[in-house]
């Protein structure tokens, strides 16, 4: 490429390691075959729209881009479109997205000859070389985006197998931002690589020399960093959720000895994956393991994610948030301490929800008497941050007044970034009426003097928060009520035991039924505990309810207020565009991953608060910053001072170190099997012997041909990691549109494969049984692959549970109605055969044996069986969903889906349709049926 050509991608690419890293990629032959692994924050997808307009302004090329999202094909579709037009490059042609709902087949084809560069979903893509639609030889390079989710089994390793075994001169540059993955497991950063086939890496971390020397410069922000400390209320409920999570842990390490614990720690609970960690080093044992470890699994989740809400849900929010789980976790009528959640049975447990409603209202007794009712007081404590921000922006503003920076290209304009679309709407509303006075009560001196206090508060926000929140709490009373009920009648169904035990009660509530027991003091606001020592929701008493609602009734000004915030003055556009001038915009923004560069880039911000501390943000921050001379930036740095919000901070950064560390120290010792090429593809020769076809015939002799097995696959199945194994085992994959079965082996042998999700649905909605008999319609060996996860139990129930007998299986156990339904399965078709499969793996053997001595199958007749006359193949493709949800409305049968689906095109054109156009497909009554169904009113 010629420099003129370099020069435009170098004016959007300013600091030196971006520079360096992109002349590293751009070099020619094998060199340029490399994994990149950068830290997060430094502009991954700006290296990568550089990269792909230096193809694109060269023209004549073919680049594949795999593995990119919905969101990050719009930034790269639009950057390529800003840099064909700033370097007026006539043979740029921009990206092209290719997914299910874009194209035809045709379309593509016509598209792929032209060339130029591609976004295309691994599905999709593997398919189409399959099936010849792209010749992996006329491919100038791939680019690869989240190389750390490639693994043996994964669609993309499916494809760049294909991809290098037929172009050994095409390149591959495979990125990611995720170090973690690359540093678990044996080997882990060579295992990939070689699933990757290639021989080269290239790691820049944070402290890099060139990152390090282009972010630590002189044109470094100004960060101010301020340490908010946590309310005493905050802190006593954060410690007690500590301490269930370190119980938990130590129940689980109690009940799973001898398993790998050395991460199951408490500073390890609060990264945000810790629950799904431990579920995937149990889900091997699962059918072995407890009830309580399953409890304490779950509950780690939930407890982890009280953590969070602690310090972003204002006081009302949380305690509402504590209420839902509460009534899920609530033990149902004669339950035992055996099936309850442990933590709930912690002194620990009642200091949270008795602290979190303390938070809100108080109660407080009027009198002596035995009879005295408690009244109940709103408290509504508020987030401390509020505070510290409303400091920030009054700063911000003297600043702005009293020291006017010097005109930049900067816009002025304020940016706080925190976690989620809810904190946002929180900060708006906070932002809004943190000025909004209470109006005063005649003679209350104190009111007064409120009033003529300037400093911002949210005691406006926070007594309407608790209105709404006692109107909800009202409605989720009824509720549970009716749950309750349900739950109760069932069990007296269920047992003559328990159904004389409710009749003892004379329409009370059963003794463990959640509601509070009054005392004196602020044992009124404690929750109770039940029969068996777990917490238990608390009711308040109508009348003390009433009270406190009448303490927060709406003002005027209130009510005037809720109107304003209502009505919306930008209704009419053409009024009112451009209304907000950017020197005085506030703008709340989520963090949201790489789209936050764009953020910066259109905002311009002065002035950047970070709400909540976010490692990849602060990178991002440097090098806006560092790219730009012209703009000055100050962040306010705000985290709740020896929370678990610092915690999680400074153990993020420190993970994404220590990954780092030993991504180099690997890198330093990595050998390179010599028995791949450059390219990480074998030997011709050992290429050679491997598709040699051994099968012992009629008389034991070993016959060798040029000709590799041949299986015809479902296209729909490429979902699945079996087809990539079995190319992977030396076998031919034919993709085509079945009718008939998923996998086509022979002539004789017809293989239809459920996964356990997939064969509960089937046995659902009745599907399975037309597949099984369609199967053995037209296949001689019609077999029904039930598989299972590699790393997960091969059992469909815990062994403890194999005793139950058929005739309670419906109510009580719902895997062995599942055994109860595959009998009737094979009672109603004894010529099926089931094969049952640990993982994909042992799958791709099976399949191997199944086809030692058969003959090869034909795609051509493979496709016909089942299709009726008229029909095409291309009918059947992609459809599955629309025609599952047909088979349930009533009317609809397997003999009248398929007519209704050819005649009325599309779900929308049924829903529409009348009974005159219905009935020339499925007949006058079954349209009647339809017709009602979609038509019928909510009311009746």
């Amino acid at each position: 490429m010629s420099s003129g050509d370099q020069a435009p991608v170098k004016l959007s690419l300013p600091l030196k390691y971006q520079q360096e890293l992109f002349q590293e990629l751009r070099l020619p032959g094998d060199d340029g075959n490399e994994l990149v692994v950068i830290a997060r924050g430094l502009g991954l997808l700006r290296l990568v729209t550089n990269l792909l307009h230096s193809y694109d302004a060269a023209g004549g090329t073919l680049i594949l881009v795999v593995g990119a999202d919905e969101r990050e094909n719009g930034w790269i579709g639009e950057s390529l479109a800003e840099h064909a037009a700033i370097s007026m490059s006539v043979k740029a042609r921009g990206l092209n997205v290719v997914n299910t709902d874009v194209m035809s087949v045709g379309t593509r084809e016509k598209m792929y000859a032209q060339g130029g560069i591609f976004s295309i979903t691994s599905r999709i893509l593997v398919v189409d070389i399959l099936t010849s639609l792209i010749d992996p030889e006329t491919i100038t390079g791939i680019v690869l985006l989240h190389a750390d989710k490639v693994v043996a089994t994964s669609l993309e390793a499916f494809i760049l197998r294909i991809y290098r075994q037929k172009n050994k001169k095409g390149f591959l540059k495979a990125f990611s931002d995720n170090p973690e993955p690359f540093t678990t497991g044996f080997s882990p950063l060579s295992t990939m690589m070689r699933n990757m086939f290639l021989r080269r890496v290239s790691i820049w971390p944070r402290f890099q020399v060139s990152v390090a020397q282009s972010l630590e410069g002189k044109k470094k922000a100004e960060v101010i960093e301020l340490e908010v400390p946590m309310s005493d209320s905050m802190r006593d409920i954060q410690n007690a959720i500590m301490e269930c999570v370190e119980v938990s842990i130590g129940e689980l390490k109690k009940a799973n000895i001898g398993l790998e614990m050395e991460d199951w720690n408490v500073d390890s609970a609060l990264h945000k994956q810790f629950d799904m960690v431990v579920r995937r080093q149990l889900d091997p044992l699962w059918h072995r393991v407890s009830w309580k470890t399953k409890s304490i699994v779950n509950d780690l989740g939930v407890l982890r994610g009280m953590l969070h809400t602690l310090l972003t849900y204002d006081a009302v929010a949380f305690n509402r948030h504590l209420d839902t789980i509460l009534a899920a976790h609530s033990p149902p009528p004669g339950s035992t301490r055996q099936n309850q959640s442990p933590w709930l049975f912690l002194d620990a447990a009642h200091v949270i929800f008795d602290t979190a409603k303390r938070r809100v209202y108080s109660g407080k007794a009027t009198g002596n008497g035995a009879d005295d009712i408690e009244s109940l007081r709103p408290v509504l404590e508020e987030q401390p941050k509020w505070a510290v921000l409303a400091e920030v922006l009054e700063e911000i503003d003297r600043d702005l007044y009293f020291n006017p920076v010097v005109r930049d290209d900067s816009n002025g304009t304020i940016l706080i970034m925190c976690t989620d679309t809810a904190q946002c709407r929180q900060l708006r509303e906070y932002l809004q009426n943190m000025h909004v006075r209470m109006e005063t009560k005649p003679g209350d001196e104190e009111e007064e003097e409120a009033e003529e206090d300037p400093e911002a508060s949210a005691a406006f926000m926070m007594r309407r928060h608790l209105r709404n929140y006692l109107t909800w709490k009202k409605e989720f009373a009824k509720i549970s009520a009716a749950l309750f009920a349900e739950n109760q009648s069932a069990l007296n169904g269920a047992s003559t035991t328990r159904a004389s035990n409710s009749q003892s009660y004379h329409g009370k509530a059963p003794a463990n039924k959640r509601r509070r027991v009054r005392g004196g003091g602020n044992t009124g606001s404690r929750p109770t505990r039940a029969a068996n020592g777990s917490i238990l929701a608390g009711e308040d008493k109508p009348l003390e309810v009433a009270t406190l609602i009448s303490e927060i009734q709406p003002t005027e000004l209130e009510s005037a207020q809720k109107e304003e915030v209502v009505t919306d003055p930008l209704d009419d556009m053409e009024d009112f565009y451009q209304l907000y001038d950017t020197e005085d915009l506030v703008v709340i923004h989520a963090y949201d991953g790489d789209m936050d560069e764009h953020v910066l880039e259109e905002v311009k911000p002065r002035y950047i608060i970070m709400y909540e501390p976010d490692t990849s943000f602060v990178r991002r921050v440097e090098v806006y910053r560092s790219s730009h001379n012209d703009r000055n930036v100050r962040v306010y740095f705000l985290f709740y001072g020896g929370s678990v919000e610092e915690q999680r901070y400074l153990s993020s950064v420190r993970r994404e170190k220590d990954a780092f560390s030993r991504l180099i120290k690997e890198k330093s010792s990595m050998s390179v099997t010599l028995t791949l090429d450059a390219h990480g593809i074998e030997d011709p020769q050992e290429a050679f012997l491997r598709t040699i076809n051994t099968r012992i015939a009629g008389g034991g002799r070993l016959a060798a041909t040029a000709q590799p097995p041949r299986v015809v696959v479902d296209v729909r199945e490429f979902r699945s990691s079996l087809p990539s194994l079995l190319h992977g085992r030396s076998m031919v994959i034919v993709p085509c549109m079945l009718t008939v079965g998923d996998y086509v082996l022979s002539p004789n042998i017809c293989i239809e494969r459920k996964s356990i999700k997939d064969l509960i649905s089937s046995f659902k909605d009745g599907r399975l049984y037309n597949q099984a008999e369609t199967m053995l319609q037209h296949y001689k060996s019609s077999m029904l692959l039930i598989e299972f996860d590699q790393n997960k139990s091969f059992t469909l129930e815990p062994f403890a549970d194999l005793s139950g007998s058929y005739s309670s299986v419906s109510a009580t156990n719902p895997s062995s109605d599942l055994q109860s339904k595959l009998v009737l399965l094979t009672l109603a078709f004894p010529k099926l055969r089931i094969i049952w499969s640990s993982s994909p793996y042992q799958t791709a053997e099976i399949f191997e044996s199944l086809k030692a001595q058969e003959p090869e199958p034909d795609p051509i007749q493979a496709v016909r069986i089942g299709l009726e006359g008229g029909q095409k193949a291309e009918d059947q493709a992609f459809n599955r969903e629309p025609q599952d949800m047909l088979r349930v409305v009533p009317g609809v049968t397997g003999k009248n889906i398929k007519s209704l689906v050819v005649e009325m095109g599309s779900l929308k054109e049924v829903a529409n349709a009348s009974v005159e156009e219905l009935e020339p497909s499925v007949g006058k009554e079954a349209g009647r049926h339809i017709h009602r169904f979609f038509n019928k009113s909510v009311l009746e």
